[in-house]
Order: structure tokens, then sequence, then C-alpha cells
């Protein structure tokens, strides 16, 4: 599952540069699927949502920092724990069970983004 950014946030910006698929927000920032990924133009996401990796999306808060699922591993891939989790001061980086994938799922999302060569 991915993680989610409970309302407890302090803001201090500890979790953002140690995301490895740049999922990771400040509130109220635009986001792209490109930023930090190897995906570009049109492409269909594993889930079978088919979107522009290069526009802009709508921030998901507007007060706190945030993670966008679709491009959250839970850091599979890449670190044996969510780093974002790991770094945080106040514990408020959590579990999303409203987004429950698989180790198999999230493994192939990252694999999807950050194809090797």
């Amino acid at each position: 599952m991915a993680i989610i950014i409970t309302d407890e946030c302090i803001n201090c910006g500890a979790c953002e540069p140690e995301c490895p698929n740049t999922a990771i927000y400040e509130g109220a920032d635009d986001w792209r699927y490109n930023d930090g990924t190897s995906l570009s133009g049109s492409v269909v996401l594993p889930n079978g949502k088919q979107v522009d990796a290069d526009e802009a999306q709508e921030p998901i808060s507007d007060e706190i920092y945030y993670i966008v699922p679709d491009k959250c591993t839970e850091c599979k891939g890449f670190h044996e724990e969510p780093q974002c989790a790991a770094v945080c001061p106040v514990d408020c980086c959590v579990p999303d069970d409203d987004h429950v994938e698989t180790d198999e799922e999230l493994l192939g999302k990252q694999a999807f983004m950050h194809p090797e060569d």
C-alpha cells in the first residue's frame, strides 16, 4: 500500500528529499508523473489509468506535505523500509489503507517508473 502523510505533519520537509520516486510534495505544489521518474508523454500506468506524465497535476493537499499514491512504492526496490517514515520526527508517514498494494504490485510500479537500461 502507499504511504500517506497525516494532518499531524509539521511541514519540516525531512521526508521530501528521501523519496526515491519523487512522490512527496510540499502542500499546494503541483506535481507531475515525470518528476524523478523515467516517465514522459502519454503513458498508461500499471493500474490502467492513461496520463500525460509531463502535465502538471493538482496538489493533493494545500496545507501539508503529501504523497502521490500512484508514485509511492513504499521504497520497494530501493530500501528495506519507507524512508519518509524512517526520517519523520512526528511519525505522521503511515500506511494508506485506501491504497493497498502487494509487494509484487509495488515492485512492478517501481520497475515501470525506473526501467533499467
